[in-house]
């Protein structure tokens, strides 16, 4: 009965460290990284929201859009814990915006650059089996460069073209599926981000056009990660 006695006490003492040893040795068997290479869609809006300066007489309903891009995309994520991590992205997106409205059809800034420099902070939810919902939001800061003058800008008289780099927001969403335990998985995700960006059009030295515009492009991407 005494040794009986002892081994319980044992037990009993040893149990708490055991149950605080769980959710570590858990976490650590799925890895504190996870790597995702996705192939991804990038559709901005770009639509001006407001004319700080016009001297070309802009035509009534004149309105802008910039073209989807396609695009491979790596993000690379540290888990806190089980439930908890920061992500960052790697990629850049060229787009072209062209108008609608009075200036359909009209091309006015080729070859443009984004790079999307992005962290987010994410909440990954349990209890869903094998497939690991999450959501997340984070900075976003866009680097816009390499703009081009387009044809019809040009014809215009527009010798230069410029948006301005800008910090944002971002939403996010999606789901991780692991495929074996070994690490491999797909993921899913959605991103929203809340960012603009201001047109500056010159002829020379003078600005012949400047102009507010909401950028605020979804990010939808589809791939493979490898969590280790």
């Amino acid at each position: 009965m005494t040794h009986l006695k002892t081994h319980c006490l044992a037990a009993a003492a040893i149990l708490p460290f055991a149950l605080l040893a769980s959710p570590a040795s858990a976490q650590e068997s799925e890895g504190l990284f996870q790597i995702k290479a996705f192939l991804t869609t990038v559709q901005p809006d770009a639509a001006i929201t407001e004319v700080n300066a016009d001297l070309i007489g802009l035509p009534a309903g004149a309105q802008t859009s910039a073209d989807n891009s396609y695009i491979p995309t790596i993000a690379a994520e540290y888990f806190f814990s089980p439930n908890f991590s920061v992500e960052t992205i790697c990629c850049v997106t060229p787009h072209e915006v062209d108008g609608e409205g009075a200036l359909a059809g009209a091309s006015l800034i080729d070859d443009i650059i984004i790079l999307p420099a992005t962290v987010t902070a994410k909440y990954h939810f349990t209890g869903f089996d094998r497939f690991k919902p999450y959501v997340g939001a984070g900075p976003a800061y866009f680097f816009i460069f390499n703009e081009e003058v387009g044809v019809d800008a040009a014809a215009l008289g527009a010798t230069d073209a410029d948006l301005s780099d800008e910090l944002g927001f971002a939403l996010q969403a999606g789901v991780d599926v692991p495929l074996n335990d070994n690490g491999l998985g797909l993921s899913f995700d959605a991103k929203r981000y809340f960012i603009d960006t201001t047109a500056t059009f010159r002829a020379g030295s003078a600005i012949a056009l400047q102009t507010e515009h909401e950028l605020d492009p979804w990010v939808i991407s589809a791939g493979l990660t490898y969590r280790f």
